[in-house]
């Protein structure tokens, strides 16, 4: 009697039987280094939040887990078939100081779960350096987001001595982010230039504006309410003096009709 001729299982097939992790995983993030890194987290954090209120097409954080495996299912079909788990957590993940992906759904998270997002990798990557992580930032990590996230701009930034590199992917590899004359690199993902004012990271526009906190624009609004404030009151200050002239010469003038013999009234 024949065998059955053995069948070769389809990729549904395989894709169902995989038991994939939960997408809901916990950051896994060790404390920051000092207040100064986690000020300037949270800084960049607001800014671009802010800067983009009005988009909702856009994922910001910072300080939270990256779970991804390199372990794929398959090296074809879409980005999330191509990053396929088989393990029932990620032994792999990474978690940047302050990354940004772009066209995804603003919504909060408890780690970014690649194999559950469409397969997508963050655009923007910015480590800060320290001491003890400087060394990993510089190489380790610059691979990884190399190789591996394919992340187009990845910048590093000392809060302590303001050191600030940037690179952009070009052709598979990490190529220098030229600064301009001022010091500022340009982030292509972002649409802004990255620079150090006042011993912190910025944001600017491409015309060179510093992009504001909400309080910072209140101040700045108020700012100038107050200059309007001040300079409608010199203004009036100045016409009260020209005005209370005007009162001395008409008086002087009237004493000298007087003292012709000419009553003022009859000509004034």
């Amino acid at each position: 009697m024949s065998q059955p001729l053995a069948t070769t299982p389809s990729l549904q097939a395989v894709t169902e039987s995989i038991i994939f992790p939960p997408g809901d995983i916990y950051s896994d993030e060790p404390p920051l280094e000092s207040d100064l890194h986690r000020e300037q987290i949270d800084l960049l954090i607001r800014l671009i939040k802010w800067w983009w209120r009005d988009r909702q097409d856009f994922y910001a954080t910072g300080n939270l887990t990256i779970y991804f495996s390199t372990a794929v299912a398959s090296t074809g079909g879409t980005p999330a078939q191509r990053c396929l788990p088989n393990q029932k957590k990620s032994e792999e993940f990474r978690g940047p100081d302050f990354f940004v992906v772009l066209d995804t759904e603003k919504k909060d998270r408890k780690s970014w779960v690649v194999w559950q997002e469409d397969g997508k990798y963050p655009n923007v990557i910015i480590e800060m350096l320290s001491d003890s992580t400087a060394s990993v930032d510089k190489g380790l990590k610059k691979q990884i987001y190399q190789n591996t996230f394919r992340t187009p701009d990845y910048f590093w930034f000392d809060p302590n001595n303001l050191e600030l590199q940037g690179f952009h992917l070009v052709d598979g590899q990490y190529q220098d982010v030229v600064p301009t004359e001022l010091g500022w690199l340009w982030s292509q993902q972002l649409g802004l230039y990255l620079a150090v004012y006042l011993g912190k990271l910025r944001f600017f526009t491409p015309d060179r504006q510093m992009v504001m906190l909400p309080e910072e624009e209140s101040n700045q609004q108020l700012q100038q309410t107050n200059q309007q404030l001040e300079q409608a009151n010199q203004q009036l200050e100045q016409a009260n003096q020209q005005l209370e002239q005007e009162r001395q010469r008409a008086a002087i003038l009237a004493e000298r009709l007087r003292a012709a013999g000419i009553d003022p009234e009859q000509i004034f």
